[in-house]
């Protein structure tokens, strides 16, 4: 898709290809986390891949990643920064997966990143920031904080799953702290705040995603 998107077109792209095409939401989640493992599996992988994972659908993206990157031979550490019985919906469903495929996994439930986190942060090769999505507004709060501080302290290589967490999506400017991203796999299209070229900063190299919505009603955005 040429043209970027808003955060309320991006809702309305995700609700009409759900609610009048009958497209299942767990097969977008399904495309989007595929093709991020894919795209970073392309940007070459050396060690441990550290996946942090939101409560939302971005974290629910985040555990298919880490499906598909096992599946392709590498070593991933998920990292969820939340209460296990707070995901619900499509990422409840790719939690139990990754849960009965045995991925190891961190849990940080105590409202902040935990020393076993940052250190697993510290260590990877890459890390996939997949903490909050386009909806996010505002400054962040804990535990996204004090993840976003290890992420921008690590040596690692980030690679962000729609956009980095504390950029806003429409005005493309943090309003408080921000992931410092090396790549981002966005879905669908270009987001609306990426357009202004303060966002590289933080985005660094985007790359669209395709995640099967139908090209009829992208056509509709144009």
């Amino acid at each position: 898709m040429n043209r970027s998107l808003t955060r309320e077109q991006v809702r309305d792209i995700d609700r009409i290809t759900i609610e009048e095409y009958g497209l299942p939401g767990v097969v977008l989640m399904e495309n989007a986390g595929r093709g991020a493992a894919e795209l970073l599996d392309s940007l070459q992988i050396n060690g441990l891949v550290a996946i942090c994972c939101g409560s939302g659908n971005n974290g629910g993206d985040g555990f298919v990643i880490a499906r598909h990157l096992e599946n392709s031979g590498y070593n991933v550490q998920v990292i969820l920064l939340c209460d296990p019985e707070r995901l619900h919906g499509d990422a409840a469903v790719n939690w139990r997966v990754i849960r009965q495929s045995a991925t190891p996994v961190l849990i940080c439930a105590e409202g902040k990143l935990s020393t076993a986190g940052r250190t697993q942060l510290e260590t990877a090769d890459w890390i996939v920031e997949a903490v909050l999505g386009t909806g996010t507004r505002g400054p962040m709060k804990e535990p996204a904080v004090s993840m976003i501080a290890a992420v921008n302290q690590s040596p690692a290589r980030v690679l962000a799953v729609d956009l980095p967490a504390g950029l806003d999506c429409d005005s493309g400017r943090p309003p408080g702290v921000c992931v410092r991203a090396d790549h981002t796999a966005t879905f669908v299209a270009r987001k609306a705040g990426f357009d202004v070229p303060a966002s590289q900063e933080w985005t660094g190299v985007v790359h669209v995603i395709d995640i099967g919505v139908p090209r009829i009603l992208l056509d509709r955005f144009v």
